[in-house]
């Protein structure tokens, strides 16, 4: 729990900066243009016409507007402010408290114009003359005008949360969906370790120590070149084939000449992105059921290019000397492939395993080609 804290934590600070520098520049252009449209649509509509009029306080009205809208315009900032801070509270809750300040801030927002206008324009104190009718249908338009601000903000505001989270449920998935990589991946390593650990064993057993200290020490260079390099859930297809190359050459101490492999691989595949140790399984079937079971040794064959958007993967073996099924020994190999590769592309892959017209058997993988950046 104390790991998804932080990490939800550190997810949120990261968003953070980002998301408050574009959320600022949009309110103050926003504001700006908006109250600056309010102060055209006023002189339009209400001074503009009283201009004929005689004894008509031009500069007056104009410092009047001026006035008025800088009182709105500052009071609109701070119920900017309050929606930001109680934007994270419950969604009834915050359109309450947003629409009860806008109520208020209109309240206040229609006595500091009237006050203006009657100091101003008329030269009277700021309560002189007031009557019930001229603050009421005041009132009415302040109110509006803060009840549309508030919307504006509580939209852009709460649209912005919702983009968030959103942000770090995919990153969540994302998270999810690594450490499924990785236990799958952890899975084939005990696999790996047992069948070469057994053939280790095998090789003390025959006396043949030295075989058994080369392969140990390919073992050691193998696994170190696992962690430094493929500690991640997935790799490039150039770095899996140099994976796949040290393995080969621990299988090589066992059988030497019997063991005959052939890669052909186009360079334009070697960048696509592929799960970490995606061959090994596969090519290590090929070495237990049509190698190890033929005293003339036998031949694999792994290909792999790109064709459209697709990667196309082929691990082919000239067959057993004693032919079975060709589902014979791909056990947990082959679905934890199958279960990699769905996690990391979603479902959008292909796994065949079908008979060649030697009699041997192959592996045809194809997923899209993601590119390593």
């Amino acid at each position: 729990m104390e790991i998804t804290a932080e990490n939800h934590e550190e997810s949120t600070l990261e968003l953070g900066p980002q998301a408050f520098s574009k959320q600022s520049h949009q309110f103050w252009t926003l504001q700006i243009t908006g109250w600056l449209g309010y102060a055209v649509v006023v002189f339009l509509a209400i001074i503009r016409p009283q201009m004929a009029l005689q004894g008509f306080n031009f500069s007056g009205q104009m410092l009047n507007l001026f006035l008025e809208t800088l009182s709105g315009f500052l009071l609109s900032y701070l119920q900017w402010q309050l929606i930001r801070k109680i934007v994270h509270l419950p969604l009834k809750k915050t359109l309450l408290l947003s629409f009860a300040s806008a109520a208020t801030l209109g309240l206040v927002f229609n006595v500091m114009k009237l006050s203006f206008y009657k100091m101003v324009v008329y030269q009277q104190q700021w309560n002189e003359a007031w009557n019930t009718l001229e603050f009421g249908g005041w009132l009415l338009f302040s109110l509006t005008t803060m009840f549309v601000w508030t919307s504006i903000y509580f939209i852009m505001l709460y649209n912005t949360k919702l983009q968030g989270e959103h942000e770090m449920l995919l990153r969540a998935q994302t998270a999810t969906k690594d450490a499924q990589l990785q236990m799958l991946r952890y899975q084939l390593n005990p696999h790996f370790m047992f069948n070469t650990m057994n053939a280790i064993s095998t090789l003390i057993y025959k006396n043949e120590n030295d075989k058994a200290n080369e392969m140990l020490d390919k073992l050691c260079e193998f696994f170190r070149y696992s962690l430094d390099k493929n500690d991640k859930s997935k790799t490039s297809l150039q770095k899996e084939l140099e994976l796949i190359e040290l393995y080969l050459s621990i299988e090589k101490v066992r059988f030497s000449h019997r063991l005959n492999v052939e890669i052909d691989v186009c360079k334009t595949a070697l960048a696509c992105q592929v799960p970490c140790m995606l061959l090994q399984p596969l090519v290590e079937n090929a070495i237990k059921y049509a190698i190890e079971l033929r005293k003339s040794g036998g031949k694999i064959r792994i290909s792999a290019k790109k064709s459209t958007d697709r990667l196309l993967i082929q691990v082919i073996d000239n067959g057993q000397e004693s032919q079975g099924k060709v589902t014979d020994g791909f056990g947990i190999g082959l679905s934890n492939t199958k279960a990699r590769l769905s996690a990391m592309f979603n479902g959008d892959y292909e796994v065949n395993i079908t008979d060649t017209d030697e009699g041997g058997t192959m592996v045809f993988i194809s997923i899209p080609f993601d590119k390593q950046t």
